[in-house]
Parts: structure tokens; C-alpha cells; sequence
């Protein structure tokens, strides 16, 4: 593993286990950004329940997975949006209106754009699941 970007080898381990047709996935190391990442996920049925296990190093997370992800990946550079400019993402990161999420992080937390919309407030985009 590259080590470089957790959070994009945390995804991508996600999504190889799901072509594989595991039912869960171990990922390390854990950081609270990825937390809250698989919270957003989870909370949109992407992925089932997850675990934090403390290893005495960088903690290890346990992920259910649920067989519903097509695609994740982390998005790099992190694009700055402002709150009426989630559009042009989606239609570069997505693949049609209503299908997938982009993840948002904003002064109010991790959510997803369509949240972040409704909120009317913007952030920095750092991955996309659908």
C-alpha cells in the first residue's frame, strides 16, 4: 500500500473487496476522516455496520460490506465548492442525476452534497461513491 492518501487506498480496498464479493472488509490504517467517510456511507446504504478496533498503532476498521457499491474512489486534487456549484461535479463524477453520492466535508462535518445543498453551505469534495 502507498501509505500516501489513506483515505484513497481505504476506498479502493472497499471497492476490490466488493468485486470479489466479500462480505467485509479490513482496513488500516484508520483515521477519523475515513470514519466519518464510511458514517456518510453507511448512513446512505452503501455499506453496512463498520467497527473501530484499537491495535495499539494506527487502528484498524472492520466494514460490512452490503454488495450495493459499483464504484468509489477519492477525488483528487480536493476540489473547493462553492454551495450552488455541486453541479458540474456531479456531472463529471457521477453517472446520471439521482444515482450515487459525492462526499462533502464542510464546516458543519462529513455529509453528502445533496445534504450539503439543502444546508446551503459548500466545502471541499474528497470522494464519490455510487
Amino acid at each position: 500500500m502507498s501509505r500516501i492518501d489513506p483515505l484513497a487506498d481505504a476506498l479502493t480496498n472497499l471497492k476490490n473487496h466488493e468485486m470479489a464479493s466479500k462480505r467485509e472488509c479490513v482496513i488500516r490504517p484508520a483515521s477519523k476522516l475515513l470514519k466519518e467517510v464510511l458514517r456518510v456511507m453507511q448512513e446512505t446504504g452503501y455499506i453496512g455496520p463498520y467497527e473501530y478496533i484499537d491495535d495499539g498503532r494506527d487502528g484498524i476498521i472492520k466494514a460490512g460490506l452490503l454488495g450495493k457499491i459499483n464504484n468509489c474512489k477519492a477525488i483528487k486534487p480536493r476540489y473547493s465548492v462553492k454551495k450552488d456549484e455541486f453541479e458540474k461535479y456531479e456531472k463529471r463524477y457521477l453517472p446520471s442525476r439521482d444515482i450515487g453520492i459525492i462526499i462533502v466535508t464542510t464546516p458543519k462535518g462529513v455529509m453528502t452534497h445533496s445534504k450539503a445543498k439543502t444546508e446551503f453551505i459548500g466545502g471541499k469534495i474528497i470522494a464519490y461513491v455510487y
